[in-house]
């Protein structure tokens, strides 16, 4: 993996941190609003983490397979981004 894995590291251990406190928060029964503001901040950070992999392997696995690998190859990274990018859409 190509991207910043100390970048990454901090940011999916402050979303582990957030649900940590999401789990912390329903167990102390506090209020429902503010247990979703928290859970929306730890999908934020997740999706941050997501958007640095996939640029990553834009710029990384995917363009490598265009400048050295065959059709096969190159087909198999577009496959891969379309089903990344029908799994967000869902």
């Amino acid at each position: 993996m190509r991207a910043d894995r100390q970048k990454l590291v901090r940011l999916l251990k402050t979303a582990r941190g957030q649900v940590d406190g999401v789990l912390r928060m329903m167990e102390e029964d506090q209020y429902c609003i503010d247990i979703s503001r928290q859970i929306l901040a730890a999908e934020a950070v997740l999706r941050r983490a997501n958007s640095e992999i996939l640029k990553a392997h834009l710029d990384g696995c995917v363009k490598q397979a265009f400048e050295t690998g065959d059709e096969a190859e190159k087909q198999k990274k577009i496959q891969e981004i379309i089903e990344v990018f029908d799994a967000l859409s869902r």
